[in-house]
């Protein structure tokens, strides 16, 4: 009966080494198994090569290049308006007409004197020369003839005053028929037909706006005054882009290139910003006098740049780096950013065609070892500055 009991109790001995051995080889010091380190999944881009063009932004407000108010120069009744509120008009284009029977007739009378003027010294001549023949053998007195003199030189000054007020009366005739001094839009009408105007009345009928081309005017700190001298000279005037909410980066919509044209000729000394003015061609009227607008003017080129978006660039307590994917590990290299918007970053420090981490960057370091998950459809930079 002792046999039995001995047997089993070998066997439950056995059976807790076994246990003891399983146990320790699962739960031996981890510096005792091989370390096998996990591919940490990222997405990549490759270094391009661009032309950049380099932009400094602000805002600006819309102009026009030449508004008028029309006004009538003379006093009388508004006979014919003959555009709509709204139309496009071109220069020299009739708008409106006055009443002008009175400067007709003041017209014709002056015509009358200028021919009575006329015929007076015709008679004055004829009697001038007759005088001058009896003057040889003293048949008339030389008193006689010298007033007869005066008298044909006073007819000539008299006709010369009659011409000037018939060309008046021209002119004030002139001034019935109201013409567009430019090329524009016609605004809101203030006037109706029948009404009487005066050549004081501080309000107009309307006014014509110019609209294409049309200016916006903006300001930058003093510190960008060599940089505009420099653009306003150069041959290729240079691109000014026009936005309305928010620029082309932020998604904005462009309404217009235009060019820098002019540097005003002081610098406020109360806000230490100098006033310019950009010129935009506006054949589809997307620009309207008083709008605010952003504005990014190009200030240069930078031809050849090394170009990243800006997720790519890291900073570090002394300078930013990028990851380097080589083979399939990743290293730390320093670089300089040298331009830098929303959309993308131009660095020295890498090559073209370099491999590097565009997205994931928080758990690397260096050395550690990366999966590529976009491998097959690689990310390429974005072009930012770009209308």
């Amino acid at each position: 009966m002792r046999k039995p009991t001995s047997t089993r109790l070998l066997i439950s001995l056995l059976t807790l080494v076994i246990a003891a051995t399983a146990f320790w080889f699962w739960n031996r010091p981890s510096a005792n198994r091989p370390e096998t380190r996990a591919a940490i999944p990222v997405r990549v881009v490759k270094v391009k090569q661009e032309d950049v063009p380099r932009y400094v932004s602000t805002i600006g407000s819309v102009l026009s290049l030449h508004s008028v108010v029309i006004r009538a120069q003379v006093e009388g009744i508004l006979t014919r308006l003959l555009v709509k509120e709204g139309q496009m008009v071109k220069q020299g284009d009739l708008l409106a007409t006055l009443d002008d029977r009175a400067i007709r007739a003041s017209l014709a009378q002056a015509q009358a004197q200028l021919e009575q003027s006329q015929a007076q010294l015709q008679v004055a001549n004829v009697d001038l020369k007759r005088y001058r023949l009896l003057s040889t053998d003293n048949s008339v007195s030389r008193q006689t003839l010298d007033q007869q003199q005066a008298l044909v030189n006073r007819l000539h000054a008299t006709i010369l005053g009659d011409q000037a007020a018939i060309a008046a009366a021209q002119v004030q005739l002139s001034y019935t028929q109201i013409r567009s001094p430019v090329s524009g839009r016609v605004g809101i009408r203030t006037v109706d037909e029948g009404n009487l105007l005066r050549g004081n009345d501080a309000q107009g009928l309307f006014s014509v706006t110019q609209i294409d081309p049309i200016g916006v005017e903006f300001s930058l700190p003093q510190k960008w005054l060599s940089t505009l001298q420099a653009l306003v000279v150069n041959p290729a005037q240079a691109k000014v882009l026009a936005y309305v909410e928010g620029d082309g980066d932020s998604g904005g919509i462009l309404l217009g290139e235009g060019r820098l044209t002019l540097i005003d000729n002081q610098i406020s000394a109360n806000t230490g910003t100098l006033r310019a003015k950009a010129e935009f061609d506006n054949p589809q009227l997307r620009l309207w006098p008083g709008q605010l607008v952003s504005l990014k003017i190009q200030t240069a080129l930078d031809r050849a740049a090394r170009v990243v978006p800006p997720t790519v660039v890291q900073r570090g307590i002394d300078q930013s780096f990028v990851y380097r994917v080589t083979g399939d590990t990743v290293e730390s290299v320093p670089v300089q950013v040298l331009y830098q918007d929303s959309t993308l970053n131009v660095i020295s420090g890498v090559e073209v065609n370099d491999v590097l981490v565009v997205d994931g960057q928080s758990r690397l370091k260096p050395g550690a070892r990366v999966e590529v998950l976009n491998a097959a459809t690689m990310l390429e930079p974005t072009r930012g500055a770009q209308p």
